[in-house]
């Protein structure tokens, strides 16, 4: 007959493989979860720039090298050109105003002199037969007054004698009449002889004013020629330092052509060269300090210049007070330009991370100093030693601010 076989109790391979899977099912939902997914950089912490944030007082300045320049330049330039015949002075001698420093021969300039010289001799002689002339026609002009004159009186005599004959009945009408008219006309020539004189005299006077200011011209002339011809000494204008001459023996220069600087050592400033990321920030007046064998120097910004060439722009500055001894152009300092007034803020020392950061985000290291994870910050204004920080830090927290060209793309540095 037929018996009822008995199911075995127990776990059975089937009843392990679900088990299996649920385990797994269970490990990947949890590292889904809850596991760290952050990419991970191990590096060694003594190798690194662990820094610590500041709360103090940040101090609105840049470091910038300036060069030592004089206070004035004044361009040497050629007021008559020539070929080079001679130096006298060279380069960084010392000059004084009225110094020859090179002559310059110009043979084209003897010749307009030699011209001039010839035209002065000839308006001269002219001028001299005019006077002459001048002088004859005054004594023949006299001469003719004293004629006229003569004439008139000779004739008024006479008439003055007929008339009264003729009251008298002594002479006949027509002789009367012919006395009276001989009269009448001297008269009229002495009149004309005093007309033609007072005009002869004002031509006369024109003649001898243009003859003398054609001769004051040709003076002139002449003069200016050989003033020029002094100018192919070319001299020194002030004081100073001859510091370029460009210039050899038997070149050609022409006139107005720029041959050299004369550098004026009454006084220096100095010419300095800053990134134009503080073109804005960057004003007249501005202070600014450089210390020199334990000595403090104060400047303040005197000029601007606004072009910008290879991602920079250039200012002077001027001493305030006392300048070092043995100071020389070309000389160079350090110099703290000032940009505005000190207050308090959350600093962070200036490294290498801001290359790859830009400033936008930074490792900072947990409390016990084994990692460091990546958090994003606000930077403000930085000098030469700090960064303002505005957001993103506190006091006391570690940064590492050494360069972060090894960490990549990580978000977490182990460190070790």
């Amino acid at each position: 007959m037929d018996r009822v076989i008995e199911k075995k109790k127990g776990l059975k391979m089937k009843h392990l493989y679900i088990v299996g899977g649920v385990l797994v099912f269970l490990l990947l939902l949890y590292q889904i979860l809850m596991a760290d997914h952050q990419s991970v950089f191990r590096a060694e912490k003594d190798k690194l720039t662990v820094s610590t944030v500041e709360d103090g007082q940040f101090n609105d300045y840049i470091t910038i090298i300036g060069q030592v320049e004089p206070i004035t330049t004044i361009y040497l330039d050629v007021e008559e050109g020539g070929k080079v015949e001679e130096i006298y002075i060279k380069e960084g001698e010392e000059v004084k105003k009225g110094d020859v420093i090179l002559k310059l021969k110009n043979t084209d300039l003897n010749t307009t002199i030699m011209q001039s010289e010839s035209q002065l001799a000839y308006h001269a002689n002219e001028l001299r037969n005019t006077q002459i002339q001048i002088e004859q026609q005054q004594i023949q002009n006299k001469r003719q007054k004293l004629e006229i004159d003569l004439k008139v009186v000779q004739a008024k005599r006479k008439f003055n004698q007929y008339e009264r004959l003729y009251k008298e009945e002594l002479v006949a009408k027509e002789e009367y009449l012919q006395t009276k008219e001989d009269y009448e006309l001297s008269l009229r020539e002495q009149e004309l002889t005093y007309q033609k004189m007072v005009q002869d005299s004002i031509f006369r006077t024109n003649q001898r004013t243009s003859m003398d200011e054609s001769l004051e011209n040709t003076r002139l002339s002449l003069q200016m020629a050989k003033e020029r011809l002094e100018n192919l000494n070319v001299k020194a204008p002030v004081d100073g330092q001859l510091g370029l001459l460009d210039a050899e023996i038997g070149q050609s220069i022409s006139r107005g052509q720029r041959l050299g600087l004369i550098h004026i050592l009454t006084d220096f400033k100095i010419n300095a060269k800053i990134d134009e990321h503080y073109i804005d920030r960057v004003r007249r007046e501005l202070p600014a300090a450089f210390d020199r064998g334990g000595t403090t120097y104060r400047l303040n910004v005197k000029k601007v210049y606004p072009e910008v060439r290879e991602g920079q722009f250039r200012i002077d500055l001027i001493f305030e007070g006392e300048t070092p001894e043995n100071i020389r152009t070309g000389q160079t300092y350090h110099i703290k330009l000032e940009l505005g007034q000190s207050e308090k803020a959350v600093l962070l020392p200036r490294g290498g991370f801001f290359q790859s950061t830009g400033g936008q985000w930074v490792f900072v290291l947990n409390e016990n100093g084994t990692e460091a994870t990546k958090r994003p910050i606000r930077i403000g204004k930085q000098n030469p030693q700090y960064y303002e920080v505005l957001e993103g830090l506190e006091p006391g927290e570690k940064v590492i601010t050494s360069s972060y060209e090894l960490f990549g793309n990580n978000d977490k540095i182990i460190l070790r």
